[in-house]
């Protein structure tokens, strides 16, 4: 069985869309302190869980849904 590395996110630096409003709305966070993973949060629960993508899974999606 493979196991799952731990990041620690208690240090990273987030960072929020330049598309998200400053109403405190449904915003996405992420950092980019780790090379390889792409850590992703809820903006409204920063202490909560944090989905991890791999860098180029993350690239791709972005590419996808850029306007």
């Amino acid at each position: 069985m493979r196991s799952i590395p731990e990041y620690d996110l208690d240090a990273a630096t987030w960072h929020r869309s330049s598309y998200s409003g400053g109403d405190g709305g449904n915003c996405l966070e992420v950092t980019h302190d780790f090379p390889t993973v792409v850590p992703v949060r809820d903006s409204k629960t920063p202490h909560g869980p944090a989905l991890i993508f791999p860098a180029s899974v993350w690239a791709a999606f972005v590419n996808a849904v850029r306007i």
